[in-house]
């Protein structure tokens, strides 16, 4: 009692910064972003789009830091028990919701070890295949799916990930068979797919988009419930033949779980000005991407629907845990 009661005095003295007086400092040095996926991908991409304009925003540097593995879990790990301070943040997408009941034994606790700071940018996925594919619409590649001796294969970013569970759902409501096969993040899958190594993947719109353009994918369907107003050409899963297919990727930055109110305030704040720039929306834009910068509380709820519906789907897939 006697030491809370000088920690109280200093701290209105002035000698012990409040957690507020703390936030209105904030960043005095570099700020890590830790990006759980390999490089390229488009969480990558999402996170070092930020990074510049946050640098040039801060006046510090934002270093990106790519941390793959373990369907995001070693990134992840490294976030939670980093130090409160504002400085290691995590810009992550959906594994972090579905990790919770894909991953027997996750070293850290998704609701305890967190705090929601804001979404970040939300997308639909791409169904795309490889060129030398005989399928051209989504109707054509379920019936050569069904035609098949062997499963076609299916990349994806991880285990667990968004690309992952939307091939889950596309198999669970059509009823073929494909065979997951999981990389170290959505930019090592991309160049399989692109080298022919694999046959397919609901890949990221922010990677794939430029290679369906040079001829080098095509694109059959988006995951989304509306077709894209910069792509109207592409239709949606759903329209083309799987009636109630809708599957999105959100991305969204985490601090550590004890970070403190003003600052995770603060953080958003300055985040969902740069997302809510009209260069940075612009870019987004461009390939399908909406940016959001929503407030912490509001990330936070949609987290736990998140990991309500994840785990639905992982049950309804028997995906068992690992």
């Amino acid at each position: 009692m006697i030491f809370r009661c000088m920690a109280c005095v200093l701290t209105v003295a002035g000698l012990i910064p409040a957690p507020g007086v703390l936030a209105q400092k904030y960043p005095e040095k570099a700020v890590r972003l830790v990006v759980p996926f390999a490089a390229g991908g488009g969480t990558d991409i999402i996170a070092r789009i930020m990074a510049q304009k946050l640098s040039d925003d801060w006046g510090r540097n934002v270093v990106v830091d790519n941390r793959p593995g373990g369907g995001t879990v070693i990134g992840s790990e490294l976030v939670a028990h980093s130090t409160p301070d504002g400085y290691t943040l995590l810009l992550t997408a959906n594994p972090h919701s579905s990790n919770p009941a894909l991953v027997a034994k996750l070293p850290y606790d998704t609701a305890r070890d967190f705090s929601a700071v804001t979404m970040a940018a939300a997308a639909p996925l791409l169904l795309v295949v490889h060129p030398t594919l005989p399928t051209r619409t989504v109707q054509d590649l379920i019936a050569h799916a069904k035609a098949r001796p062997n499963p076609l294969t299916y990349a994806s970013s991880g285990n667990g990930g968004p690309q992952h569970l939307a091939g889950e759902l596309f198999k669970y409501l059509t009823g073929v068979a494909l065979l997951h096969v999981p990389y170290k993040g959505g930019a090592p899958a991309l160049t399989d797919l692109l080298g022919g190594q694999v046959q397919l993947s609901f890949a990221s719109l922010l990677t794939s988009l430029p290679h369906i353009r040079a001829g080098r994918l095509r694109a059959l369907g988006l995951t989304s419930s509306q077709r894209l107003e910069t792509n109207p050409e592409i239709p949606t899963v759903a329209e083309a033949g799987v009636p109630g297919f809708e599957y999105l990727t959100w991305y969204g930055v985490f601090a550590p779980g004890a970070t403190s109110r003003p600052l995770v305030e603060r953080i958003q704040q300055d985040m969902a000005r740069v997302l809510t720039s009209p260069e940075v929306k612009e870019r987004l834009a461009r390939d399908g991407v909406q940016a959001v910068g929503n407030p912490p509380d509001e990330f936070a709820s949609f987290i736990r629907k998140e990991i309500e519906k994840a785990t639905r789907l992982i049950r309804m897939a028997g995906i068992k845990p690992g």
